[in-house]
């Protein structure tokens, strides 16, 4: 994980679910979740999932490429993440 930052920026308690799922789900399956995969685990609407993932790459908690799929990269320290519930 390049770039994971030491002092973490804040999260909510949801983005902090996101930001959990997606880590152990790249370290399940060695390739991040799709936004399908999130909807399906968090049982929301796919605008929803959507604008979760605009909102944690604007905060600087992920990074992604731009048109490219599963490329989200998780940028806060594992050890900070709360238990996915």
């Amino acid at each position: 994980m390049a770039g994971v930052s030491p002092s973490a920026k804040p999260f909510t308690p949801t983005q902090g679910q996101y930001l959990t799922f997606i880590h152990l789900y790249t370290r399940l399956h060695r390739t991040p979740p799709a936004e399908t995969d999130m909807q399906e685990y968090f049982r929301v609407s796919p605008p929803s999932v959507h604008q979760m993932v605009l909102t944690l790459e604007r905060a600087g908690l992920i990074s992604r490429q731009p048109r490219t799929p599963r490329s989200i990269e998780v940028l806060v320290d594992p050890k900070l993440l709360p238990e996915l519930i």
